[in-house]
């Protein structure tokens, strides 16, 4: 299991477009793959989970992976966040 933070900088945070391109991107991976923020874990394919955490900007999240691909998964998910939030 490896994980990474990341401090979202997109001004509406994790809303309802990024979400499903986070879930999307997350489903395509073997490695299961969790977002956390603050005492709240979800799996990053959930869309309706992920939009419940309340992710705004300013806000750092936890990125996990865990299975066969876990580096190019975590690259993966650190490459869209880059990109979108």
């Amino acid at each position: 299991m490896k994980s990474f933070t990341y401090t979202i900088k997109d001004e509406l945070g994790i809303h309802a477009r990024p979400a499903g391109m986070l879930a999307k991107t997350a489903k395509a991976l073997d490695s299961e793959i969790t977002v956390t923020k603050g005492e709240k874990t979800v799996g990053a394919a959930k869309l309706m989970a992920l939009m419940g955490l309340g992710v705004k900007c300013g806000d750092t999240i936890t990125v996990t992976a865990n299975g066969g691909d876990e580096d190019a998964a975590l690259e993966e998910m650190k490459s869209f966040l880059e990109k979108n939030l």
